[in-house]
């Protein structure tokens, strides 16, 4: 169990509660309710102990009172003062004298969550230690964020918003200002014929990813995914029970050959890709199977859900426009991100689709989380407007690129037998090994060097053993990057010697 730290009592009140109506004098009830409290658990050793004038105010009690009860806790052991400070739970408390009472780790009650390799997956792509290095599955590299650009963006909304009156509730779907702020921008960069109504925002992609999971649940059909692909996705339309079939793919994207067979002996309710920048493997679905993917889902009557992941970051060439700039029969379910521009912890993605379909949308997030963060959904408005959000892209796209320049060179250079696409956009590579080489040896002995790496097999559907590895590198700088592939190539050669 992990150690739980003392936290300051000085802001809060103590919850304790004293009898008028019996003999127990009231110094004493003190003295025991402190006691209990620790034994309890609920007062941790070193925790510090609000002053004698607020408890006997909160207590409404002669602060004499309170003096004495501290002088009987002191002389016990149980609290210790520092001059001119304040009073401690004491440290020195015998084990024998403590009884913690805490919530029990397991559910007195059953539940229906299935164990699934999620926690898994959360647990690699967390952020390490700072004196650990970490291939990441391809996170933006918060460094480069506009810190001065986005505290007066967060500043002026929340002056504006106290102002006017919008820190109260509104709507689920989003403020409407960012929501016309994305239509616009959709509508201009991407292709699409979005209006303001057909957007929903989220806490996320992962959030809108959950949300078509939970309103699809209730048609027949299964989900058709990659066999390579995005774990909380995968996790999300099987929390809602939704059978998942998985299709082969390769340097195109999806095989639509294996999904048009599926589609003849299935009744499928959804596809989920990623095609931009197919995750894992950085592929990009190409133009012939997009127009074909649209005529399948036409012909089969299936919803398409399309993760525009890393739409932003393309380094080559002008970027293909997504699927839902090229269907007009409201069956693509599109999904974006602005997190990711600016900084993960953000929490802001958003939805596009038919207007019936977001104010579902709408009504189930009614139950999840209320609404957003107003200020953050005005802020970040404001900074699409003005084009400081497309001033943040160029620049950090420049760096991007020059980074995945790097790390293509140097894994070349130093680990000549992986083969990878270069891709020509996103924020990570794909790297594949022999089949000869132990992957899971690889991680443990990478580990050991003080590198974290995500292995293929954590983003296969089926299970099945990929020889491969996921290696984000937008997130490091050069000499970060040097450092993690020493450890990695240290790893590599361990198992070639």
């Amino acid at each position: 169990m992990k150690k739980e730290k003392a936290v300051s009592l000085r802001n809060w009140h103590l919850s304790i509660s004293l009898d008028r109506t019996t003999t127990v004098s009231l110094h004493l009830q003190l003295v025991q309710a402190v006691i209990n409290e620790v034994r309890k658990g609920r007062l941790l050793p070193g925790t510090p102990l609000p002053g004698t004038r607020k408890i006997s105010d909160n207590l409404g009690i002669n602060r004499k009172t309170v003096v004495q009860a501290f002088e009987e806790l002191l002389a016990q052991g149980w609290i210790e003062t520092q001059p001119r400070r304040a009073s401690f739970i004491s440290k020195k408390i015998p084990l024998f004298e403590r009884n913690e009472v805490t919530l029990s780790e397991q559910a007195p009650f059953p539940l229906s969550l299935t164990e699934s390799g999620l926690e898994a997956y959360a647990l690699s792509v967390s952020p390490v230690t700072p004196s650990k290095l970490q291939f990441s599955d391809g996170v933006p590299d918060t460094r480069l964020v506009p810190f001065d650009v986005l505290s007066r963006a967060f500043r002026r909304a929340l002056l504006i918003s106290s102002r006017a009156n919008r820190l109260a509730y509104d709507d689920a779907r989003g403020s409407e200002s960012l929501r016309s702020a994305i239509a616009d921008m959709l509508r201009l960069e991407r292709g699409m014929s979005v209006t303001t109504e057909q957007v929903c925002l989220v806490r996320g992609s992962q959030m809108g990813i959950y949300l078509s999971a939970k309103l699809l649940s209730k048609h027949a059909g299964c989900v058709v995914m990659e066999k390579l692909s995005y774990p909380p996705a995968r996790e999300a339309f099987e929390s809602f029970g939704l059978d998942i079939s998985y299709v082969e793919q390769d340097d195109d994207g999806m095989s639509l050959d294996a999904l048009a067979q599926i589609c003849e002996h299935r009744e499928i309710s959804a596809v989920y890709t990623t095609p931009h920048h197919q995750f894992p493997t950085t592929s990009m679905l190409s133009l012939e199977r997009r127009i074909r993917l649209l005529a399948l889902s036409e012909k089969y009557n299936f919803i398409i859900i399309e993760d525009d992941y890393d739409h932003e970051f393309h380094f080559s060439h002008k970027p293909m426009l997504p699927l839902a700039s090229m269907e007009t029969a409201g069956r693509v379910i599109h999904i974006g991100s602005l997190s990711k521009i600016l900084a993960p912890g953000l929490r802001l993605g958003y939805m596009v689709a038919p207007e019936g379909f977001i104010q579902r949308c709408g009504r189930e997030i009614l139950l999840i989380d209320r609404q957003g963060n107003a200020v953050t959904e005005l802020a970040v408005a404001e900074l699409m407007r003005n084009g400081e959000m497309k001033r943040h892209i160029r620049r950090a796209l420049k760096i991007y690129q020059q980074r995945r320049d790097h790390a293509v060179e140097r894994v070349r250079q130093t680990l000549p037998m992986v083969q990878f696409t270069i891709p020509s956009g996103g924020l990570a590579l794909w790297l594949r090994f022999a089949n000869t080489l132990d992957m899971n040896t690889l991680q443990t002995d990478a580990e050991g060097l003080g590198l974290s790496v995500l292995l293929g097999d954590l983003f296969s559907g089926e299970g099945e053993k990929t020889h491969a590895l996921r290696l984000g590198y937008a997130n490091l700088n050069e000499a970060e990057f040097e450092q993690a592939l020493s450890c990695l190539s240290s790893a590599v050669s361990k198992q070639c010697q």
